[in-house]
C-alpha cells in the first residue's frame, strides 16, 4: 500500500554519508559494486538513470523515462528506487548507492515522507538487511568530477531528451496539480477581471491578472498606494460620487474631474515633480506607459513614490474642505 508506515520493530536506522570530492570517494570505496543514480528535467522532458560500476568500469547503464508533468525530485527518487531494487537481486554482499540529490536521501532516511517511492526504497532496504547485505547510501556533491556521478548525469540527460517510449513512471506530483489549479484559477480570474465594467482605474495600472499578481507581490501595500491603484480615495471625483464633496472638479480647472489619473498625468500643480520623474524614467507618463513602468523594479519604486506624494496632497486638501452638502 502506498505511503505505508512500517511497524516500529521493522524500522531500520537509516543514514547516508556525504562525499564532496574524489578523496572522500576513495575513503569510502570498499563496496564491491557502486550504483550511481541521477534525475534530470530539460525543456519539459524528464529522465532518470542508473550507472552500475565494478571498481573502475561501468558494467551496466539504465535509462528511465518519466512523464513530462513529473518533477526532478520524482526522477531522483525513481532512480534511487530502481537502484535499491537492483541491489536486492545482486549477489554481492556490499553495495554503495550514490546520488547528488540530498533531498531524496533526506526523505528516505527521515520519517516524515510518505511518498510511495520513498516507501518502496525503505522496503527494499529492509530486504537487503534481511539478505545480510551491507548497502550504503552516499550523497555526492554535484559536478565534483566523480566519474560515476558524471556518467549518471549524462545518462539522465539522454533519457530526458532522447528516450522515445512509454514512461516508466507517470504519477502526477502534488506540485503539478497545484500549478494546474493555480493556472486555472488565474485564467478564470483574468476572464472575469477583463469582462467586468468595474475596476477601470486598476486596469489602467494592471491590465491583466497575471501581471497584477506578479507586481502586487512586490509592493508593500498601504492605504495610500491602495488609493493610487484603485482610484478610490480622497479625490474630488470619488468624494463627489458618494456625496462627500459638492464639486468633482480639480483645483487646476473646475471643468476637469480630480481623479488619480488626472493628478498623475495631467494636473499642472504637479508639473515639476512629474517632469523630474519623466526625466528619470525617460518616458512620458500616460495610460500606455503606466503598466510598463510598474513592471520594472526601479521605475515602479519611483512612480509609486511620486504617486504617494500626489495622493497625500489631494487627501489633505479635500479633508480641509467642508464636505457637508
Amino acid at each position: 500500500m502506498d505511503g505505508r508506515v512500517p511497524y516500529p520493530a521493522g524500522r531500520l536506522c537509516l543514514r547516508f554519508t556525504s562525499l564532496v570530492d574524489r578523496d572522500d570517494l576513495e575513503r569510502n570505496n570498499a563496496q564491491a559494486v557502486r550504483i550511481f543514480t541521477d534525475g534530470s528535467k530539460i525543456d519539459g522532458k524528464v529522465g532518470a538513470s542508473i550507472s552500475i560500476w565494478n571498481r573502475e568500469a561501468e558494467t551496466k547503464a539504465v535509462k528511465l523515462k518519466l512523464s513530462a508533468h513529473c518533477s526532478v525530485y520524482q526522477a531522483e527518487l525513481l532512480a534511487l528506487d530502481r537502484a535499491v531494487s537492483l541491489a536486492t537481486k545482486r549477489p554481492e554482499a556490499s553495495i554503495g548507492i550514490y546520488t547528488d540529490s540530498r533531498s531524496s536521501l533526506e526523505s528516505v532516511v527521515g520519517r516524515n515522507s510518505f511518498h510511495p517511492l520513498v516507501s518502496n526504497i525503505r522496503d527494499n532496504l529492509r530486504v537487503c538487511h534481511t539478505q545480510n547485505k551491507k548497502l550504503s547510501l552516499f550523497w555526492v556533491k554535484a559536478h565534483a568530477g566523480l566519474e560515476g556521478n558524471e556518467r549518471a548525469d549524462e545518462l539522465a540527460r539522454e533519457a530526458a531528451l532522447g528516450l522515445k517510449k512509454k514512461p516508466d513512471y507517470d504519477r502526477c506530483p502534488v506540485s503539478f496539480v497545484k500549478r494546474l489549479l493555480r493556472e486555472e484559477s488565474l485564467d478564470e480570474w483574468d476572464r472575469r477581471y477583463k469582462s467586468e465594467e468595474t475596476a477601470g482605474t486598476t486596469k489602467v495600472f494592471l491590465p491583466d491578472v497575471r501581471f497584477a499578481h506578479k507586481v502586487v507581490k512586490t509592493i508593500d501595500l498601504n492605504a495610500v498606494l491602495t488609493q493610487v491603484l484603485t482610484g478610490h480615495g480622497g479625490f474630488a471625483e470619488y468624494l463627489h460620487r458618494f456625496k462627500r464633496k459638492e464639486d468633482p472638479g480639480c483645483v487646476c480647472d473646475g471643468g476637469l474631474s480630480e481623479s488619480i489619473l488626472h493628478l498623475l498625468m495631467d494636473c499642472p500643480q504637479h508639473d515639476v515633480t512629474r517632469e523630474d520623474l519623466q526625466q528619470e524614467l525617460r518616458v512620458k507618463l500616460c495610460r500606455g506607459s503606466l503598466p510598463s513602468i510598474l513592471g520594472g523594479a526601479s521605475g515602479r519604486e519611483a512612480l509609486l513614490k511620486f504617486a504617494s506624494r500626489v495622493v497625500r496632497v489631494a487627501i489633505a486638501r479635500n479633508r480641509a474642505v467642508d464636505t457637508d452638502v
